[in-house]
C-alpha cells in the first residue's frame, strides 16, 4: 500500500505528543492532554464531511484501526453513511441478543391462558424464577448449552429432584419458544444436560393419605364450624383438589351440582367443557354453613383478601398431629371405591376428575357419568357420617 496512506508507524503512534496525526485516507490519531488517544475517520458521504470514532488507543492498535477504516470506507463507497450504518447494526445486534429472562417471560405470557387462574399462583414460572434465572437469566438464550444447565441444576438435581425436574422441563419449553421466535438455540440442550446430570437418586414419595377406614372419625371431629374445618369437610366429601375448592364461587353451585370451570381442573387444560361435581345432601349442608363466611362470592375467603391459602388446611392437620395431607383424601376416596365398592373404573376415575381411555374413546364417549357418580358420592358421604362401629356393616353392603 502507498506510503501516502500508511504514514504512521507503531513507534511513532506510541511516542506521539498531544496533537492530531494523519495516517492517510482520512484516518487520524488524536492525542489528548489527559494522556488518552483515539482514532478518528474523516469521510465524506452524501456531500457531507463526517467524523467517525473508531476506538481508543492503545485498546485498538494502528493495524486494527487501519482495518476498521478500510471497512467503513468500503461502506461509504456503497453510498451509505458509515455512522448511520453502524448505529443500525448496533440496534439490530441489540435486538438479536435475547437473554433468557426475557424469553422466559414471553413464553410464560403466551401460556397463561392454558394455566389455572392464568398462572397467577406462580407455580409454572417459579421453578425457573428460583432455580434457573438467578444464574442464567442474563445469558443470551442462543449461548446456553448443556453444561450451563448442568452446572445450574446440579446442586438440587438429587436433593430436590421433583423441583429440578420441573425446572429443566420448563426450561425446555422456553428453549422451544425461543426457536419458534426464530432464534438459533440448541433444542437438545436440556436432554443433553439430563444425560450429564445422571439418573436422579430421589425416590418419589406419594402424598401421605389417611386410610379410608379412619376418615369417618376424622370427618366427624371437624365439628367447630370454622371456615377451615368446613373447607376440609367439603374437600373430603367431593374428593376434589384444593385449588378448585379454595376458589369455589357461589355462582358455580346449582342445586346438587357444583360446576368447576375447565381451566381450574388439573389435567383438563384446554378442555371445552367444565367439570360437574355431584353434591351429596351432606355436602350441600356444609355449603349452607359456609355461606355465612362468603365474601365477593367466594365460599372460602381469606382472612384479609382473596381466598384461603393452600396451606391453611395442611396447617390445621399439622396442629392435629397428623402426617397425612388434605390432598391425600383423594387417595382415601379412591382406595375406598376399589376396596369397598363395585364402582366401575371409569366412574371412579371420573369422580376424581381424571380422564380415562384414549383420545378416540373420549371423542365418542360423551357422558361424564354424573348420575352414577351421584350414587357413589352419596355412599361416600354416608361413610363419612357413619359411626366407626358400624363400618363393618357398611362394607358388607
Amino acid at each position: 500500500m502507498s506510503r501516502a496512506i500508511n504514514r504512521l508507524s507503531a513507534s511513532a503512534v506510541k511516542s506521539a505528543s498531544v496533537g492530531k496525526y494523519a495516517d492517510g485516507g482520512g484516518l487520524w490519531l488524536v492525542k489528548r492532554e489527559d494522556g488518552g488517544a483515539q482514532w478518528v475517520l474523516r469521510i465524506t458521504t452524501h456531500g457531507r464531511r463526517r467524523e467517525m470514532g473508531l476506538g481508543a488507543y492503545p485498546d485498538r492498535t494502528l493495524k486494527e484501526a487501519r482495518e476498521v477504516a478500510d471497512h467503513w470506507r468500503a461502506v461509504a463507497r456503497q453510498g451509505l453513511d458509515p455512522i448511520k450504518e453502524r448505529e443500525r447494526q448496533r440496534r439490530e445486534a441489540a435486538r438479536n441478543v435475547h437473554i433468557l429472562v426475557d424469553v422466559a417471560q414471553d413464553a410464560f405470557e403466551s401460556r397463561k391462558a392454558e394455566l389455572k387462574g392464568d398462572g397467577k399462583a406462580g407455580r409454572w414460572f417459579s421453578p425457573l424464577e428460583i432455580h434457573i434465572l438467578p444464574k442464567l437469566g442474563k445469558v443470551p438464550v442462543a449461548e446456553i448449552d448443556q453444561k450451563d444447565i448442568r452446572d445450574t441444576l446440579a446442586p438440587i438435581w438429587h436433593d430436590k429432584a421433583d423441583t429440578a425436574r420441573k425446572a429443566i422441563n420448563r426450561l425446555g419449553i422456553v428453549m422451544r419458544h425461543a426457536a419458534a421466535l426464530g432464534l438459533e438455540v440448541d433444542l437438545q440442550a436440556t436432554e443433553k444436560a439430563k444425560a450429564l446430570l445422571g439418573k436422579q437418586r430421589h425416590t418419589v414419595r406419594n402424598v401421605p393419605a389417611m386410610n379410608w377406614r379412619d376418615v369417618p372419625a376424622f370427618y366427624q371431629s371437624l365439628d367447630s364450624g370454622s371456615l377451615t374445618e368446613l373447607a376440609l369437610r367439603l374437600l373430603i366429601l367431593t374428593a376434589v383438589r384444593s385449588y378448585p375448592l379454595r376458589f369455589m364461587h357461589l355462582n358455580q353451585i346449582d342445586g346438587d351440582v357444583w360446576t368447576i370451570p375447565a381451566a381450574a381442573m388439573k389435567g383438563r387444560l384446554g378442555a371445552t367443557s367444565d367439570f360437574r361435581v355431584p353434591l351429596s345432601a351432606e355436602a350441600q349442608n356444609v355449603i349452607a354453613e359456609a355461606r355465612k363466611f362468603a365474601r365477593d362470592g367466594y365460599l372460602f375467603p381469606g382472612a384479609k383478601r382473596g381466598v384461603i391459602s393452600d396451606m391453611t388446611m395442611t396447617a390445621f392437620m399439622n396442629r392435629r398431629g397428623l402426617s397425612e395431607r388434605p390432598h391425600g383424601f383423594r387417595s382415601s376416596f379412591r382406595d375406598w371405591t376399589a376396596e369397598a365398592t363395585n364402582t366401575p373404573h371409569d366412574v371412579a376415575e371420573t369422580c376424581l376428575g381424571h380422564t380415562t381411555g384414549s383420545g378416540v374413546e373420549r371423542a365418542y364417549r360423551r357422558t361424564d357419568f354424573l348420575e352414577q357418580r351421584k350414587v357413589v358420592m352419596d355412599r361416600w358421604a354416608s361413610l363419612c357420617l357413619r359411626d366407626a362401629r358400624n363400618l363393618a356393616i357398611l362394607n358388607a353392603q
